[in-house]
């Protein structure tokens, strides 16, 4: 029987193109002509190998060659039932006619009664110690997925809550910003930005001190370390919520605290001063923290008016009255209609002795609705004004009218 290209290389007809290869390279070696002489037994055995491998190594002669395989196939069974339904009486030249094959003998098929049914047994399932990695490998799989949606899904709610809650801020809406903010943290746990203005809403919005404190403090725990200046304006914000909870010491703590972190914070230098200026009368000490305060105070802004204000005071108990009149001239062309530095300007005038200044200064100070210069201008310039009558009468001159 001829062989077919498949079984001269030894292979199946499913065999890969690798597999193709590997063969004819093992058997090209095996019946290659000079092995073995030059008999041509083996030289035509190297030639069909090659044809062989020709057609089966280019795959479109080789799918052309499978569909010829197919056809021969097909008529092959073809001409195998004709001779098996031909009749009986027909004769096929040049072969003997076969035997009639007896008849089959048949029964019914088996009753019930005849039926023997057997319960197979259950079988208890196996695992392998793979069939255990997979599973394990699944469900971490699985787990790391739904971390992973978990985390996310709480990163995209806690940014959203916090943009909310900015804008909120921003609009002066504190209990809605605090709202937002406060679902913010519960997505985003630890969030430094939320905190630190979830606090700002508590102390400045809402005046829950105790509160913005926790906030501050939960953010100093969350604040960048490198960021000197955040954390700085932050103990800043402590302090000012230890004033409010009528916390003196802890207050100055943190005042320090924020100047050792950042030396620029004005505001921290006049809590500083504050205290000093009223709370120990340690006026030297406050005149030299308003000083240090004015160094970093924005010009023009209300900031410096306060550290100027509070400086001249200190300077004015200090009996600096030359200096402390500069201060209170520096704040006015800051905030020139402040009645209050009218009236400070006044008291300086009468520790100068210049009661027709202060007279002045106490007047213009009532003109811009400061009311408690009406005492003062009451006792100054009405005991004046009884000395100029006296005096008056006394020469028999009579009285000036001043320019007003």
């Amino acid at each position: 029987m001829n062989q077919n290209h498949y079984q001269l290389l030894g292979i199946s007809a499913a065999a890969s193109a690798q597999a193709i290869k590997m063969a004819y390279k093992r058997l090209a070696v095996q019946y290659h002509p000079d092995k073995h002489g030059g008999n041509p037994i083996y030289e035509e055995l190297f030639k069909a190998i090659a044809a062989a491998y020709y057609v089966l190594g280019n795959e479109s002669r080789r799918a052309h060659y499978d569909q010829q395989l197919r056809a021969v196939e097909r008529h092959r069974d073809e001409a195998r039932r004709q001779q098996h339904f031909r009749q009986q009486g027909q004769h096929i030249y040049g072969a003997p006619m076969p035997p009639p094959a007896p008849p089959l003998r048949t029964r019914r098929p088996a009753g019930a009664h005849e039926r023997h049914y057997q319960s197979m047994p259950r079988q208890r399932a196996k695992f392998t110690r793979r069939d255990y990695w997979l599973t394990a490998i699944l469900g971490l799989g699985l787990l790391l997925f739904v971390v992973s949606v978990k985390i996310t899904m709480d990163y995209v709610s806690g940014t959203r809550n916090y943009s909310r809650g900015l804008r909120a801020y921003t609009r002066g809406n504190w209990t809605g910003a605090h709202s937002y903010l406060t679902d913010a943290l519960h997505f985003r746990p630890g969030y430094y930005p939320a905190l630190r203005r979830r606090g700002e809403v508590s102390q400045l919005g809402l005046r829950e001190y105790e509160a913005a404190r926790s906030d501050f403090r939960a953010a100093l725990a969350e604040a960048p370390a490198n960021s000197r200046s955040e954390r700085g304006r932050l103990w800043l914000r402590i302090g000012q919520c230890e004033s409010a909870l009528n916390r003196p010491l802890a207050a100055q703590v943190a005042y320090q605290r924020a100047l050792a972190l950042d030396s620029t914070l004005a505001r921290a230098w006049l809590r500083r001063g504050e205290a000093m200026l009223f709370n120990r009368q340690q006026f030297g000490v406050a005149a030299r923290l308003f000083s240090a305060g004015l160094r970093y105070a924005p010009a023009d802004s209300r900031l410096r008016g306060q550290l100027l204000t509070f400086r001249g005071l200190a300077r004015y108990k200090l009996r600096r009255y030359e200096a402390a009149q500069r201060d209170y001239w520096d704040v006015l062309s800051i905030t020139p209609r402040s009645g209050q530095i009218y009236f400070l300007l006044g008291r300086v005038a009468q520790q100068q002795r210049d009661q027709e200044r202060a007279c002045e200064y106490f007047g213009r100070a009532l003109i811009q609705g400061y009311e408690y210069a009406q005492v003062a201008r009451d006792t100054t310039c009405s005991s004046r004004a009884t000395l100029a009558g006296q005096l008056n009468k006394a020469t028999g001159t009579k009285p000036k009218v001043g320019r007003k």
